[in-house]
Parts: structure tokens; C-alpha cells; sequence
């Protein structure tokens, strides 16, 4: 299923103000931690937002961040209404998104692959 253009343009709209508000009025200690905003889905009927996040920390901390925000939800969508001309503000569903983690991993045992195989072919020189 292809997102519309509306669809799409209320996405980004959503995951720009929520990164704003988060890191602008939320004082609340446990999001002391790094938290980006990775991709936000919004439902056909634009009720619904799953918000998919990515927080920099141990597990623990990340699902204690997404459970933060997730009890959070009405204060920012609260928040949404003075920002956002939306007929509707869609409910906020936060959900922990690893794929910057799994990246990173990813580079990580790309580039020690590469070293070990250019150091393999220096040895093969001599």
C-alpha cells in the first residue's frame, strides 16, 4: 500500500514537530538520553500515528524512554494542536525502532571484514 501525498506530507509534518516538542519541553528525566524520531505512519483515516523512535542508550533505558513518551502521548498531542492545522491530531503510538543500531552494527563488521582482508592481502604480498 502506497502512502498519498497527503499522507506522506502529514508523516513529516508530524515527525518535525514531535522531534521539536520532545526536545524543546519535555523535562522529564528518563528522555535524557538521545531520541530521534525515525519514521511516523499515520493511518488512512489520519486517527492513528505509530511513531516509530530510536533512542541512544542500554535496552533498558530505550524501552523506559518509549514507555515515557507512550504516557506522554496526551501532552503531545495537547502539544500538536497549537502547532499543527490538522482538522484531527491522530493518537500517538511510540514504538522502539533499532534500525540505527542494526546499521550501525551492520558498518561496523563491514569495515573490521575489510581490514582483515587487506591485511590477509599485505601478508600474501611478502
Amino acid at each position: 500500500m502506497q502512502a498519498s501525498r497527503r499522507t506522506e506530507r502529514v508523516n513529516v509534518l508530524l515527525r518535525q514537530k514531535l522531534s521539536e516538542i520532545i526536545a524543546q519541553e519535555m523535562k522529564d528525566p528518563r528522555l535524557a538520553h538521545i531520541i530521534t524520531i525515525v519514521h511516523v505512519g499515520i493511518s488512512r483515516d489520519l486517527r492513528n500515528a505509530k511513531v516509530f523512535t530510536s533512542v541512544l542508550g542500554s535496552p533498558e533505558e530505550s524501552n523506559a524512554a518509549v514507555e515515557t513518551l507512550n504516557s506522554a502521548s496526551g501532552f503531545l498531542r495537547r502539544e500538536l494542536t497549537t502547532r499543527v492545522s490538522l482538522k484531527t491530531i491522530p493518537f500517538l503510538s511510540f514504538i522502539l525502532d533499532n534500525s540505527i543500531e542494526e546499521g550501525t552494527y551492520l558498518l561496523r563488521k563491514i569495515t573490521e571484514m575489510g581490514s582483515n582482508h587487506s591485511s590477509k592481502d599485505a601478508s600474501d604480498d611478502r
